[in-house]
């Protein structure tokens, strides 16, 4: 961990260099967070973010770091973006180059960054108007999880309306839970249509839960859409796999986010998803879970998040029925 902070530090360092020298705007976000759900769990955090473009290498890079805070314990509340765990922990921190020759794309992506598996960026999750990550993306469940980041090499080719994405790397996860070292690789097809974006992914790594019991490899496939118009998002990802041998888990869920004009400064989200994990007797569980919330932009650098989320008794939580808010100050410069 100690070499992996040295190096990043060294990577920013001449990032930040090489963009004084070359004369280029480095973009910097820092945000601050807070939040309080009626599971009786409160939490704050804060992220920074520098990103920009080396010229004339036109090689884009993103570093992204995190600290966060959360009191008690058996919640997935406010885990949609980062996990809430102590010490300041780099998120992402990776260099990327794009190609479009003549109708073609081809990129290369080199450092650390999160699983491409589905739909995976922090931005799909966080700041959206729910606080929670989906079932099937806390590491609680038996699933993915948001915390999965990877040191390695991501290669996309193809067209802008069709490519195909391959991912080689070992696990680089923050949080409490951390895969076992080794070799793990993702593939994922993705084809864009007028509003419509459908996904395939594939992902083969190593699990994260204890090796007395969990033996194999970690294998799941899924599918993702996203359809956007008129202010009206809907989108959602299934996947179906085994977290380890002689064990399966599938689920998957839907949102719907809405942000008219007429609505001015609010966006309103909803979302449904179901998770079965399959394994011996007592082990095995179902869950169920529904949301519905608000995203509202006080000021230009102010938002607040609001949601009420009901879960079946299986899922691990409080209460079957809590009140999430959170609040965000962020600044770019």
């Amino acid at each position: 961990m100690a070499l992996s902070r040295l190096a990043v530090a060294a990577f920013i360092a001449g990032v930040l260099y090489a963009q004084i020298a070359h004369g280029q705007p480095v973009t910097v976000e820092v945000a601050q967070s807070g939040g309080y759900s009626t599971e009786e769990i409160a939490a704050v955090a804060t992220q920074g973010r520098v990103f920009g473009e080396l010229t004339p290498a036109r090689v884009r890079f993103n570093v992204e770091a995190a600290w966060g805070k959360r009191s008690g314990k058996g919640s997935d509340a406010f885990g949609a973006a980062y996990p809430y765990e102590g010490p300041v922990e780099v998120i992402e921190a990776y260099g990327e180059r794009t190609f479009l020759p003549g109708r073609a794309l081809f990129g290369v992506k080199a450092g650390r960054y999160r699983t491409p598996f589905g739909i995976s960026s922090g931005s799909d999750h966080a700041y959206m108007g729910f606080l929670r990550a989906p079932l099937i993306r806390y590491n609680g469940y038996f699933a993915l999880s948001n915390s999965f980041l990877e040191h390695g090499v991501d290669v996309i080719a193809g067209t802008p309306h069709l490519s195909l994405e391959a991912s080689a790397g070992v696990p680089a996860d923050v949080g409490e839970i951390e895969r076992r070292p080794g070799l793990g690789t993702v593939v994922r097809g993705q084809g864009a249509w007028g509003p419509v974006i459908l996904g395939v992914s594939r992902i083969h790594t190593r699990p994260y839960q204890n090796p007395r019991f969990a033996r194999g490899r970690t294998v799941f496939t899924g599918m993702d859409f996203r359809w956007m118009q008129n202010g009206v998002q809907a989108r959602g990802e299934w996947i179906t796999g085994r977290p380890f041998n002689n064990t399966s888990t599938t689920g998957g869920y839907v949102d719907l986010l809405v942000h008219r004009p007429v609505m001015g400064p609010v966006t309103a989200v909803l979302r449904a998803e179901r998770l079965h994990y399959d394994a011996a007797p007592p082990f095995a569980m179902r869950a169920d879970r529904y949301t519905a919330g608000t995203r509202i932009r006080l000021l230009n650098e102010l938002a607040t998040q609001v949601a009420i989320v009901h879960q079946s008794p299986q899922i691990p939580q409080r209460r079957a029925t809590a009140l999430d808010l959170g609040l965000t100050y962020s600044i770019r410069r």
